[in-house]
């Protein structure tokens, strides 16, 4: 439960950067720190931040899971046409899903809040995001999620095993041609997770490993960039790989697609897009929206002698998020086989798919 003193606390710093507001781009130069930076930045108008996750339960059960919350900022926009200080300055998204691997059933909630009156909100004072009673906060050095929706709840406690991942060039992971057209981005590649997970009134023990990922700016992709390929892998041998390609409208990467590879001692290696390849093997059209997506990769990274192949545990893992964010996407648990180094190596992950279903205008 919030308490009183937090949420003031917070829409109290939100009203005083307010006035006469615009919108900060992310730019070079800038040092992203700990644990300020797991924090809220109300100066940039796009924030998210992002879990996904593999659990066991003790009776055998395997799920995937994702909970996402989102930050957009309206104070330009509300200044602009009112000409005064608007009620509320964000509007704040949450999406749940959770993966049965075993049973192939997949469960999606979202939910969208103004950030008025306590309902929804993030701080910039210390880790804290909320969506009425859907929450994420740090707890020493423990990222701590809450998810209650319906006859489903999901409670976990995340524990970094590695440090921070800095993304594109230290922490600016541009996107595209021309200024603020970016946005900075971290990750915790791996986190030891344990918890509950609750359905239909049924509770069982959780354990696992998580992603996290935060990004914050200000800029959305250009005219002829149409939507984007994300993977997130967590590989037996204790490395990572975060790839993103994004798709350009004749569907060709943009050369501005990078990833990088996280070493076992925590360490990490920037890829340009050069250095990866990212073959689809086959694809599948969602009888929901139509889409088509690709739907099974093998991924490349030659100089480092990785070859792998990602499959999905189930197709039907697709995200309609009209009430929320306003798009829809694939976003879904998936299993790795390969070779890394010339040995042998199983692992995890997830995969987020983009335009494929329509504009993410």
């Amino acid at each position: 439960m919030l308490s009183k003193k937090s949420i003031l606390l917070g829409l109290l710093v939100t009203f005083l950067i307010a006035s006469s507001f615009s919108y900060q781009l992310a730019l070079p130069n800038r040092k992203i720190s700990f644990p300020q930076d797991h924090f809220s930045h109300p100066d940039f108008r796009t924030e998210w931040w992002y879990y996904t996750g593999h659990l066991e339960t003790e009776t055998g059960r395997s799920y995937g899971y994702q909970v996402t919350f989102f930050r957009y900022g309206l104070r330009d926009r509300q200044q602009a046409e009112s000409g005064r200080l608007p009620l509320f300055t964000d509007l704040y998204m949450a999406h749940f899903a959770l993966s049965d691997k075993i049973a192939k059933r997949f469960v999606f909630r979202d939910r969208v809040n103004r950030g008025h009156d306590g309902k929804a909100g993030a701080l910039s004072t210390r880790y804290l995001v909320w969506n009425e009673d859907w929450k994420v906060e740090l707890k020493g050095e423990s990222h701590v999620i809450t998810v209650k929706d319906r006859k489903k709840v999901l409670k976990l406690r995340l524990t970094p095993l590695k440090p921070p991942v800095l993304h594109g060039q230290n922490g600016l992971s541009q996107k595209g041609e021309g200024k603020g057209r970016a946005s900075y981005y971290y990750s915790l590649t791996r986190l030891q997770t344990e918890g509950e997970v609750e359905i239909g009134g049924k509770r069982e023990k959780v354990r696992g490993l998580s992603w996290m990922d935060h990004e914050f700016g200000s800029d959305q992709l250009g005219e002829h960039q149409v939507g984007w390929d994300w993977f997130s892998l967590q590989l037996e041998n204790q490395t990572e790989i975060m790839l993103y390609l994004i798709r350009r409208k004749d569907g060709s990467a943009d050369s501005y697609s990078s990833g990088t590879l996280v070493y076992k001692n925590g360490t990490a290696r920037h890829l340009r897009l050069a250095e990866f390849q990212v073959e689809v093997l086959r694809k599948w059209k969602s009888p929901q929206s139509g889409g088509t997506y690709p739907m099974g990769w093998k991924i490349s990274i030659p100089a480092e002698d990785i070859s792998l192949e990602v499959v999905p545990f189930f197709f039907e893992q697709e995200l309609d998020t009209r009430k929320s964010t306003r798009v829809t996407y694939w976003e879904g648990a998936v299993q790795v086989q390969g070779v890394f180094r010339k040995n042998s190596v199983g692992g995890l992950g997830y995969v987020e798919m983009t335009g494929y279903a329509g504009s993410l205008k």
